[in-house]
């Protein structure tokens, strides 16, 4: 990998709360952060779910409203309704309980809101897949009209609360797709261009977690240990992201999911290793085969845990069509990870990249 010859390192004021029955203490965070009305986002399932009703239970009168409409990918008229909840509710704080959905939903509500004029709201995060969402500022909504999906930097959750024995009931496909998108956290942070020397280390620990963790989630998805390392892993590739830009691989799913409505997870798991292809020209990959455990081919060791997860290897598997290749690579020159790889991309470049996933 090419060396950053100058860096600028960004420590956001967050607290970690991670380990088994983690989620008792949201509570307390939600009390440090300062909250007294807070307004809950999640999915209906998950807020039915045992988990759920603890949260719920344990928060108490601290619940203002509950927002259980959070959908894939983040449509904007799901934001302006929670925008509106959140307003008619009064809230001074915000708690996520879901994937990276309900994160960067939770997200969007504080950042339109406070620039309604309102001060910045505390947002305490409880996530249940491996996106990573959870502990960054960016979120990412999506226009049905358009089905164009794009991202804003808001605020980065106050707090981060982690608990495994949430992902038991995670399903293997799911942990599988989200797995994925954790270890492309890792492998875009450890050669993005703008990586700080922290940022890298934490990138390349998540891809050796995660490498190591996410077949054995799939293989017996009631190890908790497996869990747990994977979530550990999860949560340093996108720690890693704190401080490193994305590239082409997320700016494309980003694409692919908004057009196609593929699941971000899966359209990381199908365009990894071609991304990683497209980039071993411009950057030294050894660090990174080396923390896949295959110190001469990391995208064909990416490829081959995708098959170990049993994940579709093409985008037509995931019913993405011709056209929306051609209309996602014509997208692409306006996205901002795209245009921040290591590797210039044009126009054929992102549509050739999108054709060898196909």
């Amino acid at each position: 990998m090419s060396e950053p010859v100058r860096s600028v390192h960004v420590g956001l004021a967050q607290r970690i709360v991670f380990g088994p029955q983690a989620l008792d203490e949201v509570p307390a965070e939600v009390k440090a952060a300062g909250a007294r009305r807070v307004l809950v986002v999640t999915t209906a399932g998950r807020l039915s779910s045992e988990g759920g009703e603890r949260l719920v239970h344990r928060l108490g009168r601290t619940v203002s409203a509950v927002f259980a409409e959070a959908a894939p990918h983040v449509p904007t008229p799901v934001v302006e309704r929670a925008v509106r909840a959140a307003r008619s509710a009064g809230i001074d704080g915000i708690v996520s309980f879901g994937g990276g959905s309900c994160s960067d939903l939770a997200k969007a509500v504080g950042w339109f809101l406070e620039r309604e004029g309102g001060s910045r709201l505390p947002h305490v995060a409880v996530p249940t897949t491996y996106s990573g969402a959870e502990v960054t500022p960016v979120f990412g909504m999506t226009d049905p009209g358009t089905r164009r999906k794009s991202g804003a930097v808001g605020a980065a959750p106050v707090a981060v609360v982690y608990d495994p024995v949430l992902f038991l009931d995670l399903s293997a496909r799911v942990s599988a797709e989200t797995g994925m998108n954790a270890l492309a956290h890792g492998v875009e942070a450890a050669y993005s261009p703008a990586r700080t020397p922290e940022s890298e280390v934490l990138a390349l620990a998540c891809i050796r977690e995660a490498a190591a963790a996410l077949g054995l989630v799939v293989d017996d998805p009631f190890d908790i240990d497996a869990r747990t390392k994977m979530l550990r892993a999860a949560m340093l590739g996108g720690r890693a992201l704190q401080n490193a830009t994305m590239g082409v691989h997320h700016g494309l799913a980003q694409l692919v999911g908004g057009r196609a409505g593929v699941s971000h997870g899966l359209a990381n798991a199908v365009l990894l290793s071609h991304a990683v292809r497209f980039n071993q020209s411009a950057v030294d990959l050894s660090r990174i085969a080396d923390a896949l455990g295959d110190p001469e081919d990391a995208p064909g060791a990416i490829d081959r845990l995708r098959d170990r997860l049993g994940l579709p290897g093409s985008l037509a598997d995931c019913g993405v069509t011709i056209d929306d290749l051609d209309a996602i690579a014509r997208m692409s020159g306006a996205n901002p990870s795209v245009a921040a790889n290591p590797r210039p991309v044009a126009e054929d470049d992102a549509r050739e990249i999108l054709a060898a996933a196909y």
